[in-house]
C-alpha cells in the first residue's frame, strides 16, 4: 500500500508508479482502439476495466468462497454472492421487462448438469473461475496464464462436439420474468432473502471480522483498496446491469476464450467449414471479424488491465509463479475442465450463474447446484497436487 503513496503525493516515482502509468496508457489505448467499432464498444471496454478493479480490490473469488464454505464453514463469500444476485435481480428486472436488453436464459439440459459439475471440479484444480482467471492474471499470477490457455482450448474442443451433446435430454428455457413478470422477480428475491437470512444467522460471529462490511468511505480507500465483500458485490451487480444497457445482454466471459482459441486454430490450419458451429451464424461472423469487434473479448481485456491497474495502485503488482510442477499440472487440468464444462453448461460462473440467476433463468440455479457438487470433489483432489486449502 505504501508503494502507491508517492505517486499520489507527487514524490519520486517508484517501480509500481511507473507500472501504473504504463497500465493507464494501455487502458487508454484499448478504449481509443475500439472506438472505431462504436462508442458503446469503448464504454464496454471501460466497464471491463471497472470489473477488473472491483474483482481485485474486493478479492471477490467464487472458487475460493465455495472452498472456504466446504472446508471451514466460512460462508461470508457465499453470502456476498447472494447479496450480489439480489441487487442484480432488482436492477435486471425493470431493464428486461422494458426490453432494454435480453437476459442470459438457457435450456434445462442434462449436458448443463454435466458441464457445471466439471466446471466445479475444474475451478478448484485451477484455483479460480472464469473471471477469477482474468483478474488474477492482471494481479501477476503466472499459473493463471496456463489456466487461461487450457480453459480456452477446452471450451473450443467442446464447441466442436456440440451436436453430440445436443442429443441428451433437455427442457425448454424457463425465465421467471418471462413467465410471471414482476411476480417472477419477486419470487426469486424471496428465495434469495431466505438464503441470505439463513447465511447471516449462521455466519453472524464471522461478519464482525474485517473484510465483509464496507470500510470508512473515502477516495483513497476507493483507489487503493482493499474493498469489502459487500462493496464488491454491489459494484459487480451495478456493472452487470450497465453491461445489459450498453451491450443488450448481461456480462459473459467464456465466449471470448472460445473465440480466441478458434482464431488461433485457424492460424494453425484448422478449417472452420468442418464445424457446424463455426461455419455459419454468429460464431462464424465473430471468427471472421476483429477481436476488437467482439464485446466479450474487449471486456475480458479490460478486466485484465483493470485488475493490473488496481494491483499497481495498491503497490502489489508482481509476477507470482506456481510452487511446483504439480501445481502447473493442476492449472492445466483445471482449465481444460472449466472450459469444456462452461461450453456444455451454456456458460461459466459469470454467464450461467451470475447473469443467469440475475435474469431469473432457472438454468442458473441448476448450474450452481451441480457446480457445488463438483466443487466438493475438486476440494478433495487439491491435496493430490499440493495445492493449499
Amino acid at each position: 500500500m505504501a508503494q502507491a503513496q508517492p505517486l499520489l503525493a507527487g514524490a519520486r516515482p517508484t517501480p509500481q508508479s511507473r507500472l501504473l502509468v504504463m497500465l493507464l496508457a494501455l487502458v487508454a489505448a484499448l478504449v481509443v482502439g475500439v472506438v472505431g467499432y462504436g462508442w458503446r464498444q469503448s464504454a464496454l471496454a471501460l466497464v471491463g476495466v471497472l470489473f477488473g478493479i472491483s474483482l481485485y480490490h474486493a478479492s471477490f473469488g467464487f472458487a475460493s468462497s465455495y472452498r472456504q464454505l466446504l472446508l471451514r464453514g466460512d460462508g461470508r463469500g457465499v453470502l456476498a454472492q447472494v447479496l450480489m444476485l439480489s441487487v442484480a435481480t432488482l436492477l435486471f428486472a425493470p431493464l428486461l421487462i422494458a426490453g432494454v436488453g435480453r437476459g442470459a436464459v438457457a435450456p434445462l439440459a442434462l449436458q448443463a448438469v454435466i458441464g457445471a459439475f466439471l466446471f466445479g471440479i475444474g475451478m478448484q484444480l485451477g484455483s479460480g473461475c472464469a473471471c477469477g482467471t482474468l483478474y488474477t492474471i492482471g494481479g501477476g499470477s503466472a499459473m493463471m496464464v496456463l489456466t487461461l490457455v487450457s480453459f480456452s482450448g477446452g471450451s473450443f474442443a467442446a464447441s466442436l462436439s456440440t451436436e453430440a451433446w445436443a442429443v441428451l435430454p433437455r427442457l425448454d428455457p424457463v425465465s421467471l420474468l418471462q413467465r410471471w413478470g414482476w411476480a417472477g422477480a419477486g419470487l426469486q428475491l424471496l428465495v434469495l432473502a431466505i438464503l441470505a437470512l439463513a447465511l447471516w444467522r449462521w455466519q453472524r460471529p464471522r461478519l464482525a471480522e474485517e473484510g465483509f462490511w464496507p470500510r470508512t468511505p473515502g477516495w483513497r480507500n476507493l483507489a487503493l483498496g482493499p474493498w469489502s465483500l459487500v462493496g464488491g458485490a454491489v459494484s459487480l451487480a451495478l456493472l452487470n446491469a450497465l453491461t445489459v444497457v450498453l451491450a443488450g445482454r448481461p456480462w459473459g466471459v467464456t465466449r471470448g476464450f472460445t473465440l480466441w482459441a478458434a482464431k488461433l486454430a485457424t492460424l494453425l490450419g484448422w478449417n472452420p467449414d468442418t464445424s457446424p458451429i463455426w461455419s455459419q451464424g454468429p460464431f462464424a461472423t465473430a471468427l471472421q471479424a476483429s477481436l476488437f469487434a467482439d464485446v466479450t473479448s474487449v471486456m475480458n481485456l479490460g478486466i485484465v488491465l483493470g485488475s493490473a491497474t488496481a494491483a499497481a495502485l495498491a503497490g502489489r503488482l508482481s509476477v507470482r509463479t506456481p510452487p511446483s510442477a504439480a501445481a502447473w499440472l493442476a492449472a492445466l487440468l483445471g482449465g481444460l475442465m472449466m472450459g469444456y464444462g462452461a461450453w456444455l453448461a451454456f456458460g461459466c460462473n459469470v454467464g450461467a450463474y451470475f447473469s443467469g440467476i440475475a435474469s431469473t433463468s432457472l438454468h442458473g440455479w441448476l448450474w450452481i447446484a451441480f457446480a457445488l457438487l463438483g466443487t466438493a470433489v475438486g476440494v478433495r483432489l487439491r491435496p493430490w497436487f499440493g495445492l493449499p486449502s
